[in-house]
């Protein structure tokens, strides 16, 4: 498994800006893909969008593309997403997570078997 931890999360106002960050440590993040998922109260956890490992391809659910933007900033070992124009619907719990088996491999899921999970950070948008 790969130890992942979230950060960036918080309150923000409707039409605001927030940059999640995913790292880990003792790890190199780059062979991995990895995908956020949301987890909105009463709804089932959703992937939201995911990066393949060296960056050659990435993935959004229709209902964030274009507020959404998954990235990799390798100098720091870490993956980002960048959450704007957020409205009350992206109220949730954010995670990022891999499945360590597939270290290498081409392309990313936006669902299926994850072996490896964040504790999440909650991002919360309200006025």
């Amino acid at each position: 498994q790969v130890q992942l931890v979230e950060s960036g999360g918080g309150l923000v106002q409707p039409g605001g800006s927030l940059r999640l960050t995913c790292a880990t440590s003792g790890r190199t993040l780059v062979v991995y893909s990895i995908t956020w998922f949301r987890q909105v109260s009463g709804k089932e956890r959703e992937g939201v969008a995911c990066i393949s490992s060296s960056e050659h391809s990435t993935n959004y659910a229709d209902s964030v593309k274009g507020r959404f933007t998954i990235s990799r900033d390798n100098a720091k070992n870490t993956v980002i997403l960048q959450i704007d124009n957020l409205n009350a619907e992206d109220t949730g719990a954010y995670y990022c997570a891999t499945n360590s088996y597939a270290r290498g491999s081409a392309g990313c899921k936006m669902e299926g078997y994850f072996d490896s999970w964040g504790q999440g950070t909650q991002v919360t948008v309200s006025s």
